[in-house]
């Protein structure tokens, strides 16, 4: 499968279905909805600055992804019979054979292995793309992320640095 049709279906740790599929632009709607569910202190995490608010660009850089050097997933959930967007990852190639991760879920629905399934669902499009590595940078007080770096399986490098730990994530 390709990673712009990826697809899947999966069960958290409450037992609820989640579909893990490849971002779209019409996902435009949905994709801003999950920002405005999302708190400060989540946003912050995620993007090492107080964000609220996107430009243009930015939400054009965020929903074009070409799915080589740009892949995005979301996590979407039935809320009241709607498909509802609930978490997203991406990478981004950065050098041959590596890519930088990043990830967010919104405040709701945190907690329930939405992260674990995204991460899972990222490493195999990754491994199948041909990357070795994974890179991230996280805030030291953004535990619930390292907590999903290290339950990935993955050999794990980290350097901690003044303002986040380093993570380099070996795939092969």
């Amino acid at each position: 499968m390709q990673a712009r049709d990826y697809s899947a279906n999966e069960t958290l740790r409450n037992g609820r279905a989640v579909e893990i599929r490849a971002l779209r632009p019409e996902d435009r709607a949905g994709l801003l909805a999950a920002v405005s569910r999302t708190s400060d202190q989540s946003l912050y995490r995620r993007f090492f600055a107080f964000k609220r608010g996107f430009t243009e660009h930015e939400i054009a850089f965020y929903l074009n992804v070409d799915f080589v050097g740009h892949v995005a997933l979301i996590a979407l959930l039935d809320e009241d019979g709607q498909q509802v967007i609930v978490g997203g990852c991406r990478y981004i190639v950065v050098q041959p054979g590596q890519a930088e991760v990043a990830f967010a879920v919104d405040d709701a629905h945190q907690g329930q292995g939405v992260g674990t399934v995204l991460m899972r669902h990222l490493v195999a499009i990754a491994r199948n793309a041909g990357l070795k590595e994974l890179i991230a940078d996280v805030l030291p007080g953004n535990t619930a992320m390292l907590k999903v770096f290290r339950a990935s399986g993955l050999d794990i490098k980290t350097e901690q640095e003044p303002e986040a730990t380093h993570l380099v994530l070996h795939l092969t």
